[in-house]
């Protein structure tokens, strides 16, 4: 008969198991309400042995914030090829795979709270802002400094991104493929709102709107505003 012999992870792969269990947590409960003992116990290892991967909680739940933040930051990545509005369409569909996948990790890093509401893990929410915020420009083709009308309006998108999904988790009263439609048109009428403003703003979102479909997001806005005035 065979003997079973459990393999010795090296000092990286533990501190990555670990990471993945605390993550596999947080998708269930906030990382305030995970102790170091269920991460150990769900690891198949002792909570010192826990602390002599990481010096302490703190260290370990901003570990695997940070592979959160890194995944979503990636979810705005998106090929710059053909329109915008479905390369939004697509983003926002990625997102909110997040969202669902890691709801109160989610809640806990937008909201802050005791085990995340370190300078850390404040950067790294900045970082997944920031990352959003530069895809966005590259998605519309803007080279360098945005200009001020536009930095305003993708940095405020983004804002609203974050807490219509935060306020979506509360419930879910909305179909979720009803929102993530709703935000691409959100961005839409927020740049439309600022290029009556900006005409270099106006140029560059005539460009973007030629390239549209007649049944993409940013039409089928145009049409529902066309048959509101209407009425």
């Amino acid at each position: 008969m065979g003997t079973g012999v459990r393999r010795r992870m090296g000092v990286e792969e533990r501190r990555q198991q670990l990471i993945g269990v605390a993550l596999e947590l947080f998708s269930k409960r906030s990382p305030d309400q995970v102790s170091v003992d269920e991460i150990a116990s769900r690891a198949g290892i002792s909570r010192p042995l826990v602390y002599h991967y990481f010096p302490g909680k703190l260290s370990l739940y901003e570990a695997a914030l940070r592979r959160a933040a890194e995944d979503l930051s990636s979810r705005f990545a998106e090929p710059h090829e053909g329109p915008l509005g479905s390369r939004l369409r697509r983003v926002m569909a990625r997102f909110f795979d997040f969202v669902e996948e890691h709801g109160p990790g989610f809640s806990a890093l937008m909201r802050g709270g005791p085990a995340v509401g370190s300078s850390t893990t404040n950067a790294l929410v900045d970082s997944v802002r920031q990352a959003a915020y530069e895809q966005m420009l590259a998605h519309m083709g803007v080279v360098g400094p945005a200009p001020a009308r536009l930095e305003l309006v993708v940095r405020s998108w983004i804002s609203l991104v974050e807490s219509t999904a935060l306020i979506w988790l509360d419930g879910r009263r909305v179909p979720r493929e009803e929102l993530e439609t709703k935000l691409v048109q959100d961005f839409a009428a927020l740049a439309a709102v600022a290029a009556a403003r900006d005409e270099e703003l106006a140029t560059l979102l005539r460009g973007l709107v030629k390239q549209e479909p007649g049944e993409g997001p940013f039409t089928d806005l145009a049409a529902r505003m066309i048959s509101l005035a209407e009425e």
